[in-house]
C-alpha cells in the first residue's frame, strides 16, 4: 500500500520523490545507518545514484521486483501512513473525534469537546515567523504534512546541508525552499507531496501543485528574506 502510493508520486513528479533512494539517504547520514561527519565524496554519490531509480522497481500484486542493489526508504511517506493508521484504528474503536500527530504530521477528524474544530498552525522555522503572520487551519477530516530544511540537517565547515535530498542528482536541495506544507485527505499523500514539492522547488513546485489540485504552502528564502507562495486551492481554504 505504501510502496504503491510512493511510486505513484515518484512517477508524477518525474523522480523528485523516490522511495528507492535508500543508499543516498544512508550516505548523507539521514538514514538508519546513522549520522555522518562530512558530506560524501562525489564518487560515492555517483555510486549510490547507480543503486537508485523508482522506474527500476516493478510491482506485481503484493510482490516487488528489482534488478538488485536498490534500497527502499520510506522516510518521506511513512510518518503520514502511521498517522492514517492511528486515525483508522481510532475510528474502529468508536472514537471518531480525534487529532493524531506523529513527528509533525497531523490528521484531524470530528470536533473537540467544545464543538470547535481541530485548529492547527502552519509550522515556521525557528526564529523566523511567517511573513504574513500565523496561519490557522481547521483539520476536519483532513491531514497536513510539513517538510522543512530546519528539521534535520548536516552542518559541516559552516555550511548546512538539508535532510531533503534531490534523488535525481543525489544531493540535498539548495533551491531556497525553507518549508512546504500540504493539506490532503490522507496524511500519507500529504507527507510524500511535501517532500516532492520541496525538491521541485519554488518554480516547478507551484506548477505541480496547480496541475494536481493540491493545497500547498511554500516558504521560500531568495536571499532577501522569506516569502510565501500559496497554491490556489490553499488560498481557497483560507477564504
Amino acid at each position: 500500500h505504501v510502496l504503491t502510493s510512493a511510486l505513484r508520486w515518484a512517477q508524477a513528479s518525474d523522480g523528485a520523490f523516490d522511495p528507492t533512494a535508500g543508499r543516498l539517504v544512508d550516505l548523507w547520514g539521514f538514514g538508519p545507518a546513522g549520522a555522518v561527519e562530512a558530506p560524501p565524496e562525489p564518487a560515492a554519490v555517483a555510486a549510490a545514484l547507480g543503486d537508485c531509480g523508482w522506474d527500476r522497481l516493478a510491482l506485481d500484486g503484493s510482490r516487488a521486483f528489482q534488478p538488485g542493489g536498490l534500497a527502499l526508504d520510506f522516510s518521506g511517506i511513512a510518518k503520514g501512513f502511521g498517522v492514517d493508521e492511528v486515525s483508522r484504528a481510532l475510528n474502529l474503536m468508536g472514537l471518531p473525534d480525534h487529532l493524531v500527530e506523529i513527528g509533525g504530521e497531523l490528521r484531524g477528524q470530528g470536533v473537540k469537546l467544545d464543538g470547535e474544530p481541530w485548529w492547527v498552525e502552519i509550522a515556521a522555522p525557528p526564529g523566523a515567523p511567517l511573513p504574513g503572520g500565523p496561519i490557522l487551519l481547521a483539520l476536519h477530516g483532513l491531514s497536513i504534512a510539513t517538510s522543512g530544511d530546519y528539521q534535520r540537517f548536516l552542518d559541516h565547515e559552516g555550511r548546512r546541508y538539508a535532510h531533503t535530498l534531490d534523488p535525481r542528482i543525489g544531493r540535498p536541495i539548495e533551491n531556497g525552499v525553507r518549508s512546504i506544507s500540504v493539506i490532503h485527505q490522507t496524511c500519507m499523500d500529504a507527507d510524500a507531496l511535501s517532500t516532492a514539492l520541496g525538491v521541485l522547488g519554488p518554480q516547478e513546485g507551484p506548477k505541480f501543485a496547480e496541475k494536481h489540485g493540491l493545497a500547498a504552502y511554500f516558504l521560500v528564502d531568495d536571499g532577501d528574506g522569506l516569502r510565501e507562495i500559496l497554491s490556489s486551492k490553499f488560498e481557497a481554504m483560507l477564504g
